[in-house]
This record gives C-alpha cells, structure tokens and sequence, in this order.
C-alpha cells in the first residue's frame, strides 16, 4: 500500500479520461455552446464562431458518432436537402456541465463589464447554476467535503 493510496489503483478506463477524448478540444465545446443557444446549421456555426469548415465538419461528425448530436434533414425552398444538428438525450445531460464551465468562467475570466452569456430558468428569469450533493440528498458546498473512492469498476495495480 502507497502513502498516497490512489497510486494503488489503475486509471485505465477512467471514465474522466474517456470523456475528456470526446469534448476535450476547444472546438467541440464551442459546437456544443452553440446547439445549446439554438444554433444548429453549419453554416451558421461557421460563421458565427469562425471555426474552419473541417474542423467543424469533423468536430459535428464526431458528436453525431458518439451520440450526442443527430442530424437532421431540412431544406430551403429551391435548395438540397441539408441537416442540422440537434441535441440527443446524451447531448442533454451535457448542460450540467456547460453550466458549471460557464460559471467557472464568468467567476475567473469575464471582462470587466461581464460576461457575455448566462444560462436563466425559461419559467422565472432568474440566473440557473450547478450545485453537488450527495446521493443522500445533502449539498455540498465545501468541495473539500469530496473525497474519491474506487468504484465498482476499479482495479488494484
């Protein structure tokens, strides 16, 4: 046994890991921003975010692969079927996340005047963020109060 007892468990198939592989580049969470504000064109995207055309065309691709976004058909009069993007319920579960992140960066990184974007409850107006509590139902506003554990799916090195 280590002093520090973590050394005595593998990270292999670490759950933040695999995660980070599929949202842990700049321009996947900036796609993700905008189908969460309702932008869901590639074009629109492109544009409004200036993103280059195949790392955006990559960046949706890989979404849609590992189901977070789906395409979906629409056309303009006298034009081709094109698709957009919307989320999926895997997409969904992501705004917890997002908030957190956008909170993080109105708290540190906001310029003087603000920030440009917050996320409100659609039924009252006032301002939502993301709080952890415990399986028990307690909040926890100390986040020293965490401590990791193994879970079910760890293994001893």
């Amino acid at each position: 046994m280590s002093a520090t007892p973590a050394l005595d468990w593998s990270i292999d198939g670490c759950t933040i890991g695999r995660t980070m592989a599929v949202l842990g580049e700049k321009w996947t969470v900036v796609v993700l921003r905008e189908v969460f504000n309702g932008i869901r064109r590639f074009d629109d995207m492109r544009v409004r975010t200036g993103v280059p055309r195949q790392v955006l065309a990559n960046r949706l691709a890989a979404l849609v692969e590992h189901g977070i976004l789906r395409r979906e058909p629409y056309q303009e009069p006298g034009s081709r079927v094109r698709h957009e993007y919307r989320l999926t319920p895997k997409g969904l579960d992501l705004y917890p996340i997002l908030i957190t992140m956008i909170a993080w960066g109105n708290r540190y990184l906001a310029d003087p005047e603000g920030p440009p974007l917050e996320f409100v409850h659609r039924d009252c107006g006032e301002p939502v963020h993301a709080e952890v509590h415990c399986a028990a139902g307690h909040r926890v506003g100390d986040h020293r109060a965490i401590v990791p554990r193994p879970g079910p799916g760890a293994r001893r090195r």
